[in-house]
């Protein structure tokens, strides 16, 4: 009896298990899913008191502890004991909150230590409240204060809580992986089996974007996951309490004495809406006006002076520069130098770590490109991989005098700059400022074109005694400590964050950077770039204000197509006719987004989309007609918009021709746009009356 009850249990347990796996492919391939959102008025898009009070409940709650039911959001196991179910072996102290700003912009600052009673092990939670964004984030330390190895420290979760929100579907994005469906927006509904997601070989956001809108009925949250590298995201729903787990994937080991370790940074926005559209913006306009450095503008163009592929000289750049006067440069902010600008062998790639300009090319230095770029007025951006190592390469050279400062991976010509180790970053921290600041760089490009996690293990087996994860997590946090510590030296620098495109915008990283170079779909000149190119606009929208890629002139509809806020330029492009045309409309980007279609690439569908200022004051409507589409007619209706306004709406087109309609109405009714045959963008603006 008891072997047939086993074998039934068995039957059901693999038939659940192919079942569900089979469930979590599914979204895989749904970039052309019919995702869909109801109307939501600009009302109810403004952030309420009641929601800045849930958020302000949660944290004072569970993050500052000041209520005895409090159940801590974030666990570890210390010598196999959980924290949360030991807390009377820890002193708990909870410090004041900081002034507003004085940690992160916006917000106020917390630190909740626990202090072992028995052993050496110190755990600090720096948790923020940004109670005018109803987002709070907190990421946990544990520090070993002893003068011996501490206990494991194992089930590390920076994340591992629950919160009730009935019939909970979640909304997640693809990553950026060179396809045309980059950041396409997928949802399910959440169940008693866990939806799990993680990152791939080591770069954060290539499978996955590590951004998370669970949307309930009445209410919802939109979580966001700051690790750059392997995380683990866990969702899952018994009846109306969802639970979600948060943690750095890979991650067992022992402390060193003085040695500490980190968790993800884990953010909770929330919103008292059933609309997922609300949770979409809540979070956008923390992104913008908290976590983006502040000094990052709402657009930047660039222009491509020296790329990968280019061998002219500087004498020879500067004459093709000079053809071209106030009319390019006065529409132009950086001059753009991508990879290649020092000594190669066969290819810019086979040299990376000879951080010094090709005297053949550049005999003055890259600081005289700068000059000449400041002389049109413009800035210099310049590209590095600093964390990549090339055979003979510099940094191949001065990594092989210091002890454990290169990683290497048997059978592999790439080697790794070891940023897990401290005396290795402080290096990189001094060379790369010196260079930018004595070369007079505005931005710096830091891309990264290889998988880490191959070589993290072999340096966890080679360097630090087989503790599982222990190179990434120091890895990682110094890799902050880098990024920072170059903004620190230089004075209003700003930091373009590629990864092979797209492929390390979790978090911590946007906290930084910008993606100006936001998937390598964009490298070739594939048939459906364009409409690629829009959908990624329209995917990457629902999370980052922020991106770009290179720029279109080929038609007025490519150069629609085009239309971001970060948009990279070339000599062929500015002799296009609307070259420099829709600053206007790339500036009207960083605020509120509502989609206007489903999400679809293909050329037989039409994608619309809008873009507001947070008061619904003004904005713009795109809507791409491809080339396939049969329909002859479409019905506009916009989003987020205040009912009894009225509202001046006119296509750019035809800007003599403006239509004065109440927000009720253009969000009910809408308006119609004739389609022509063939390919058409229309830009459709709109402001309030008065």
């Amino acid at each position: 009896m008891f072997k047939s009850i086993t074998s039934i249990f068995l039957a059901f347990s693999t038939f659940f298990s192919a079942f569900f796996t089979q469930l979590e492919r599914i979204p895989e391939n749904r970039y052309n899913s019919d995702i869909t959102f109801q109307t939501i008025s600009n009302e109810e898009i403004e952030i309420s008191d009641k929601e800045k009070q849930m958020c302000r409940d949660w944290f004072d709650k569970n993050l500052r502890l000041e209520y005895d039911d409090y159940d801590l959001p974030y666990d570890f196991k210390a010598g196999g004991k959980s924290l949360r179910k030991n807390l009377e072996y820890w002193d708990i102290t909870v410090s004041e909150e900081s002034k507003t700003g004085a940690v992160h912009s916006g917000g106020k600052t917390s630190y909740i230590t626990f202090t072992h009673k028995l052993s050496s092990l110190k755990a600090t939670v720096e948790a923020t409240i940004y109670e005018d964004n109803a987002t709070c984030e907190w990421t946990v330390y544990i520090a070993n204060n002893g003068n011996e190895d501490s206990p494991v420290i194992a089930d590390f979760y920076a994340a591992d809580t629950s919160l009730q929100l009935k019939n909970a579907e979640l909304y997640y994005s693809k990553g950026s992986f060179d396809e045309p469906y980059d950041f396409a927006l997928m949802n399910n509904k959440l169940s008693l089996f866990p939806a799990s997601f993680t990152s791939k070989d080591g770069r954060s956001t290539d499978t996955y974007l590590s951004y998370f809108n669970v949307s309930g009925k009445n209410s919802g949250i939109v979580l966001g996951v700051g690790w750059t590298g392997l995380w683990k995201a866990e969702f899952s729903k018994i009846a109306s309490e969802v639970s979600f787990k948060v943690k750095q994937e890979k991650f067992k080991a022992y402390l060193l004495p003085e040695e500490e370790v980190r968790s993800p940074l884990v953010s909770l926005s929330f919103y008292d809406n059933s609309n997922p559209l609300k949770g979409f913006n809540t979070f956008r306009n923390w992104i913008s006006n908290c976590v983006y450095p502040e000094n990052i503008p709402d657009t930047m163009t660039m222009l491509e002076f020296s790329g990968p592929a280019h061998t002219q000289t500087a004498e020879e750049l500067y004459a093709s520069a000079n053809h071209y006067g106030e009319e390019v440069y006065g529409k132009i902010d950086c001059f753009w130098m991508d990879a290649g600008w020092y000594k190669y062998n066969e290819g810019w790639h086979d040299s990376v770590g000879s951080w010094i300009a090709n005297q053949q090319r550049f005999p003055n230095g890259i600081g005289e490109v700068s000059d000449f770029a400041a002389a049109k007025g413009c800035g210099l951006v310049l590209w590095f991989e600093p964390e990549r190592v090339c055979p003979e390469s510099l940094f191949h050279i001065i990594g092989r005098e210091n002890d454990k400062w290169l990683i290497e991976v048997e059978d592999n010509d790439n080697m790794m700059w070891n940023l897990a180790n401290d005396a290795a970053t402080d290096y990189l921290i001094g060379y790369i400022s010196d260079f930018i600041k004595d070369n007079r760089i505005s931005v710096y490009r830091q891309d990264f074109n290889f998988s880490p996690d191959i070589y993290w293990k072999q340096a966890d087996k080679e360097f630090y005694g087989g503790r599982k994860g222990i190179t990434e997590n120091h890895y990682v946090s110094n890799l902050y400590r880098y990024l920072d510590g170059l903004c620190e030296n230089v004075e209003g620098l700003i930091i373009d964050n590629c990864a092979s495109g797209g492929r390390r915008l979790d978090l911590e990283m946007t906290r930084r950077s910008i993606p100006v170079w936001r998937s390598d779909y964009n490298c070739n000149p594939h048939e459906d770039i364009l409409e690629a190119t829009q959908f990624q606009t329209f995917g990457l929208s629902f999370w980052l204000p922020l991106s770009g890629t290179v720029a279109y002139s080929e038609s007025e509809y490519a150069a629609r197509s085009s239309i971001m806020p970060m948009s990279l330029e070339t000599f062929g492009t500015i002799h296009g006719e609307h070259y420099g045309e829709y600053i206007t409309q790339r500036s009207m980007m960083r605020e509120c987004y509502y989609p206007l279609s489903s999400g679809s690439y293909y050329s037989d569908r039409i994608l619309a989309m809008q873009y507001s200022d947070y008061s619904a004051d003004s904005g713009m409507a795109l809507i791409y007609k491809r080339a396939d589409v049969k329909e002859t007619v479409y019905t506009l209706k916009l989003n987020g918009l205040s009912d009894e306004t009225v509202y001046s709406v006119y296509d750019y087109d035809s800007p003599e021709k403006v239509l004065e309609i109440t927000g009720k109405e253009l969000m009910s009714d809408g308006i119609r746009l004739d389609l022509p045959e063939g390919e058409k963008a229309f830009i459709i603006m709109f402001s309030a009356k008065g």
